[in-house]
């Protein structure tokens, strides 16, 4: 799959503490999906751990997050949420 662009439904952001990731819905080329990103790719994109500010910086970031969130889209199983992880980083 070669999507071009993600639209984040900024309404759809999720802190979620107990799993450590920061979910969300989106689109990409007209059909809508969930995404997980892990607390993992905040850290590595900021040089901080997430402590009660995930979303400021999800949102510091979000441009790669995009990116990086496109590029688990592509490798994905296409079934729950798409997980975003630090190998999906470029």
């Amino acid at each position: 799959m070669a999507a071009n662009e993600l639209e984040i439904d900024n309404n759809s952001l999720l802190d979620n503490i107990d799993e450590r990731q920061v979910e969300f819905t989106g689109e990409v080329d007209g059909d809508e999906y969930e995404f997980a990103v892990q607390y993992d790719v905040l850290e590595a994109l900021s040089g901080d751990a997430p402590d009660g500010d995930a979303i400021d910086m999800f949102n510091r970031f979000v441009d790669a997050i995009s990116e990086a969130s496109l590029a688990a889209l592509s490798r994905g199983n296409g079934t729950g949420a798409i997980v975003v992880s630090e190998n999906d980083l470029e």
